[in-house]
């Protein structure tokens, strides 16, 4: 199932494999369109979808506070440097990033819920990272991989704007629908290919 437009912006995903218990759902994939690239792994056991269900849930209810001012203005190419340097590579803890030590800046971001790929879901484990930024009445998306350098692939770097009530509709849409496909699978302990 795919939400929204993949050139722009879009949620896709897959449900294998249904299950009851609700922090899990199913087996499947959820993937990010961000600009025409998509960003995590497309395989029919890529992750479990409770936390993926749940992240979007978040997001959601978040609308309008996924907004850390001090850095919201920077290029896109030095939020995905920083972002990576701070969360993923061993550095001086004395670093400042924006003008935040370390811990300062990986709490303004934790504490504004903008990576969306934080949770240490698997299926991101390819190297991609998309921070969202609501600005005003847009929200702004800045999708990136790592999988070849560990702060940024170049070439991987993507940036939208998009109209935020645009934006909350496709995840509302991809949330409601996502719902209602896993309420029509059959539960069970074995595969079951939809």
């Amino acid at each position: 199932m795919i939400v929204g437009d993949p050139s722009r912006f879009a949620l896709e995903s897959e449900i294998t494999y249904a299950y009851d218990l609700l922090s899990q759902r199913g087996l499947g994939y959820f993937v990010i369109h961000v600009g025409g690239r998509c960003y995590g792994i497309r395989a029919w056991d890529a992750t479990t979808l409770g936390s993926v269900f749940d992240g979007v849930s978040k997001r959601i209810a978040m609308r309008g506070r996924h907004a850390p001012s001090s850095v919201c203005a920077a290029n896109s190419e030095a939020l995905a440097t920083a972002f990576s340097r701070a969360t993923y590579i061993e550095h001086d803890p004395e670093e400042l990033f924006f003008g935040m030590r370390d811990a300062d800046f990986r709490a303004l971001l934790i504490s504004t819920n903008v990576e969306w790929t934080a949770d240490g879901d698997e299926g991101f484990d390819d190297g991609s990272c998309v921070l969202q930024f609501d600005v005003g009445t847009e929200v702004r998306l800045i999708a990136f991989s790592r999988a070849t350098n560990p702060t940024l692939d170049p070439e991987s770097l993507r940036e939208v704007w998009i109209p935020a009530d645009d934006f909350y509709a496709i995840l509302g849409d991809w949330h409601n629908r996502f719902l209602a496909d896993w309420a029509s699978f059959p539960k069970g302990s074995t595969p079951y290919l939809h």
